[in-house]
């Protein structure tokens, strides 16, 4: 059969090498797989469908530097999840068993015990065996908090199956932000990253496991094995199998591509994620190593845990280009070839094919300020009607009256950011409608108390680029939000500092007006809601400091938090108590809700914006932008596709709500009551959304008629002058001495 597309040239700035130990591992895993019961008489290998498949070879080229027991037993482990996936699609995916399917995969867990003394249940199929077997030999090697980070990553691999073999049921191709989210727990790479932990013996420290830049280390990669996967193995799966979970399908559904352009599509986006882990690596985990005090053995793992990811990344391709199981001919056989150039982490960029590719340079050469001309706002679907609180007149005005007193409005000489706004600013950005949209059925205080939210939300996002922006000043804005931080207190009795800026001022009177009701659990979460957007605004800046446009996958995943979406929903969750189970909240089905509402608003926000933002602000994030850098295409064509994904978000929305919501309550067996408070959380959901998009539609702050008023127009003013000659840069006066270095705004030119 006829290769449906050829392959791309990938780019492979690090190449494999192999593990001396391949054919004694072969010779091992022949033996583990037969008595484990996977080969003869299982139903789904012989002996040369494992043969032919050669894990030894996957495991030798993407760890190839463990000694021999390491290699076993990894090599165990990909033996087995490769079964896994053979087993369960032979087993339940092809006769569409959801409800076998399920209670397969329940079990399983019982075989991963945190502690190994409370043993196992007896096997009754080899999936079972072959993990009974594995945990017992791997965890006495790890720590607590790996094993637990582990085994999340692992029932996610084995739980997510059974959202394939839905949309199989369904006949539904996934749009592209919904796939690569889902990839990343059916593909298993964040479970392949936990096994690089134990071969390269760098265990993440706890403290920084969870931080931005080992998650992003860990995402890139992640998508980089499973993008490279959906290349080589398109044929067999959506030829053979059926498959739909394969991103050239996706991007061929979505972009409405032919395959060959859809493939060469999805290699672009693989090497987007190779150059943002070379990024993350060299830009934020030297900040990382020093905001949290690593000890030299902690950055030598960390280091060791990076070079491991890299080994995979380019292991994996090697095994891709030569396993049966793939569709290999015909390609690309450079990377095994003697290299004239330095390789490895650093060296990358002497490879001079990507130093001249423009494909790599664009996100580094856009020009800020150019003119846009006035366009119309693409039509929103949106399948439900807005609402309105009837206490908007008194939130407005209260709302308004607050931002003066914390000096919003007016420059106080005693607080360094106040000012950025003015009466005209307050009534045309009318923050108070917003918030009667997101809660209609506010009362007048709760209402009031979200309008100067969303005011301070607002106001920090738009003095936070001038104050760090211009020019970009990363320690500056780090010491900024490190401060804010010490306001969101777990307790009213730890003390907090006296404020000295506007934006401080406004977050201690918040913060206790909102959180001393909550319980120490909705408090904390809280917390991480407002810590995660203020660190969001770092990212941005360094982004501005790099010149950098992102890229698109951790553009949409950082515009959530950018957007506040994550604060303001929590504020929904926690309006009331409720009784639905916390691992409910904390499921795939609501995690996957609240990810298309927040990439919903976040692109009508966008998708207003662009002209404000590119235009009188300079700026580089704006999901318009973001996708004419990466497909280098025009204005028009990048605003069709980024108003096709917004559309997408929502019907995956609704997809959501109709078919996984009502099993989500079965899987959980919730009660009537329980399920009446699930909805009334979805509820929260749509009137966030269309209070959101009335929002926009509405208010002045995105209309020609404004722009020159805003405080973004200052900056196109600079810039234009500073290009005809030197400006003498305009300081705001701020304190200054020792404590005071965080509260500096940068020069507003």
């Amino acid at each position: 059969m006829a290769q449906p597309f050829e392959l791309p040239d990938f780019y492979l700035p690090h190449p494999a090498t192999l593990n001396p130990h391949l054919e004694p591992t072969r010779e091992h895993t022949r033996g583990w797989a037969r008595e484990m019961g996977m080969l003869e008489g299982s139903g789904i290998w012989e002996l040369q469908d494992l043969e032919d498949h050669d894990y030894a070879l996957l495991c030798a080229y993407t760890h190839p530097d463990c000694d021999s027991s390491a290699l076993d037993l990894v090599t165990d482990w990909y033996v087995w999840v490769f079964f896994f996936d053979d087993h369960f699609l032979e087993t339940f995916k092809r006769s569409l068993d959801r409800r076998g399917g399920q209670a397969y995969l329940d079990r399983l867990p019982l075989f991963m015990p945190m502690d190994l003394s409370d043993g196992f249940p007896e096997p009754t199929n080899p999936v079972e065996a072959g993990l009974a077997d594995l945990w017992a030999r791997t965890v006495p090697h790890m720590s607590l908090d790996w094993r637990a980070r582990f085994r999340e990553s692992t029932e996610h691999l084995l739980n997510e199956s059974i959202w394939e073999l839905s949309n199989i049921d369904q006949g539904r191709v996934a749009n592209p932000v919904e796939y690569i989210e889902m990839r990343r727990k059916v593909g298993g790479a964040p479970w392949s990253a936990g096994l690089v932990e134990f071969a390269a013996q760098a265990e993440i420290p706890a403290r920084v496991a969870g931080s931005r830049p080992l998650r992003v280390l860990r995402d890139t990669f992640s998508d980089g094995v499973h993008l490279r996967n959906d290349l080589f193995s398109y044929q067999r799966e959506v030829g053979d199998e059926g498959e739909l979970s394969n991103g050239v399908l996706v991007l061929e559904t979505f972009l409405d591509y032919t395959t060959q352009q859809a493939a060469d599509a999805v290699n672009e986006l693989l090497t987007s994620r190779l150059h943002q882990f070379e990024n993350t690596f060299f830009t934020e985990l030297p900040p990382l190593f020093t905001e949290h005090a690593l000890t030299p053995d902690e950055i030598a793992r960390v280091l060791a845990y990076a070079k491991g990811l890299q080994d995979w990344q380019s292991g994996g391709h090697e095994w891709h280009m030569r396993s049966s199981r793939y569709m290999n001919d015909h390609a690309n056989q450079r990377t095994s070839a003697f290299s004239m150039v330095p390789v490895g982490l650093g060296t990358s960029a002497a490879e001079i094919g990507r130093f001249l590719d423009p494909a790599a340079l664009r996100s580094f050469t856009h020009v800020p300020y150019q003119d846009v001309p006035p366009y119309q706002v693409p039509e929103m679907y949106l399948p439900f009607a807005p609402a309105l609180s009837p206490h908007l007149a008194s939130a407005r005005r209260n709302s308004a009256a607050w931002a003066r007193e914390m000096g919003y409005l007016d420059v106080l000489p005693d607080v360094v950011d106040s000012g950025v706004w003015s009466d005209r600013q307050i009534a045309a950005y009318d923050l108070a409608l917003c918030s009667a949209g997101l809660d209609p059925d506010a009362t007048p205080a709760e209402l009031d108390l979200s309008a100067e939210w969303l005011i301070w939300g607002t106001y920090g996002d738009d003095w936070f680029p001038i104050g760090y922006g211009h020019p970009a000043d990363v320690p500056a804005a780090r010491a900024c939000v490190d401060r804010l931080a010490r306001f969101l207190t777990l307790s009213p009795a730890e003390p907090v500092p006296t404020p000295v800026t506007a934006l401080e001022r406004g977050l201690a009177d918040l913060w206790p007006r909102t959180t001393d009701p909550m319980p120490p659990r909705a408090r904390k979460a809280f917390r991480d809601a407002v810590n995660v957007m203020l660190d969001s605004w770092v990212w941005e800046i360094a982004n501005v400091a790099e010149h950098r446009i992102p890229d698109p996958v951790d553009y949409i995943e950082m515009r959530r938090h950018t957007f506040g979406s994550d604060l303001t929903m929590s504020l929904a969750r926690f309006a009331n108590q409720r009784t639905v189970p916390d691992e409910v909240f904390r499921s795939g089905t609501i995690e996957a809700l609240e990810h298309a509402a927040a990439d919903y608003a976040c692109l009508i926000n966008d998708l207003f914006s662009y002209r404000k933002e590119v235009q009188y602000e300079g700026e580089i994030h704006n999901a318009v932008l973001v996708v004419q850098s990466f497909l280098n295409c025009d204005f028009p064509h990048a605003l069709r596709v980024v108003s096709d994904l917004q559309t997408s978000r929502m019907r995956q929305f609704e997809h959501l709500i109709a078919h996984e919501l009502p099993q989500l309550c079965e899987d959980h067996r919730l009660d009537a009551a329980q399920r009446a408070e699930l909805e009334d959380y979805v509820q929260d959901l749509r009137n966030w959304l269309s209070g959101i998009y009335v929002w926009h539609r509405d208010v002045g702050r995105y209309r020609d008629s404004e722009l020159e008023y805003q405080p973004a127009a200052h900056h196109r003013r600079l810039a234009t002058a500073a290009a005809a000659g030197p400006v003498t840069a305009f300081r705001i006066p701020v304190p200054s001495g020792l404590g005071t270095s965080a509260v500096r705004i940068a020069a507003l030119g």
